[in-house]
């Protein structure tokens, strides 16, 4: 498996290699020792989650605040999606910015999501299913969700028709609105005090 460092800090693409035969495929989702090598810490998973969803339904942006915070691994293994993560840790000076990821299951690959950084996706099949290996456990009231079409944030989802979100989706506040309230976190809280990168 290959990894590559996106646009927003400590943010992975995981791209496996496949080997193909007459019988089919078969790759490796996730090697622990090349992950935790890369992140220089252990990624455990604590809660291991699917959505199913029809096209164009669009989730997100959500996180989790820190404490608990939460890391995910996030790949497709039916049906094809746009996924973007979003830097929502203050002080980061990648603050707001984004990156594009088709996961799809034919590739395999993955994406990494730091804590603090927001994600969601766009499906562009039907009976798209979507697995979260999260590194904690599901706490209530600690979810942070963004409105994923927030002007401020003017994410590149590309659908054609108004796609079809939840209402807590659709009514979420924005970004700024977020962080005036203080509901996100700071780059030193979401990297255990490591200093920003240089932009």
């Amino acid at each position: 498996m290959r990894t590559a460092e996106t646009a927003v800090p400590g943010a992975y693409v995981i791209t496996p290699d496949h080997l193909t035969d007459e019988r089919g495929s078969f790759h490796e989702a996730l090697r622990a020792s090349v992950l935790d090598k890369v992140l220089g810490r252990p990624f455990v998973p604590r809660q291991i989650n699917y959505s199913t969803s029809r096209r164009n339904t669009l989730r997100g942006i959500h996180g989790v605040t820190i404490p608990p915070g939460q890391a995910k691994y996030v790949t497709c293994v039916r049906g094809a999606a746009r996924d973007i993560v979003v830097d929502l840790r203050v002080g980061s000076p990648a603050f707001g910015r984004h990156q594009t990821t088709l996961l799809d299951a034919a590739s395999g690959r993955a994406v990494y999501v730091p804590e603090g950084v927001g994600h969601g996706f766009l499906t562009l099949t039907d009976d798209t299913c979507i697995c979260y290996v999260l590194s904690s456990e599901h706490v209530p009231g600690t979810q942070i969700d963004i409105n994923p079409l927030d002007p401020d944030l003017a994410l590149p989802w590309g659908f054609s028709e108004p796609p079809l979100m939840s209402p807590k989706d659709a009514h979420a506040s924005g970004v700024e609105t977020a962080r005036r309230a203080g509901l996100l976190a700071s780059w030193q809280d979401a990297t255990g005090g490591a200093p920003p990168p240089q932009p």
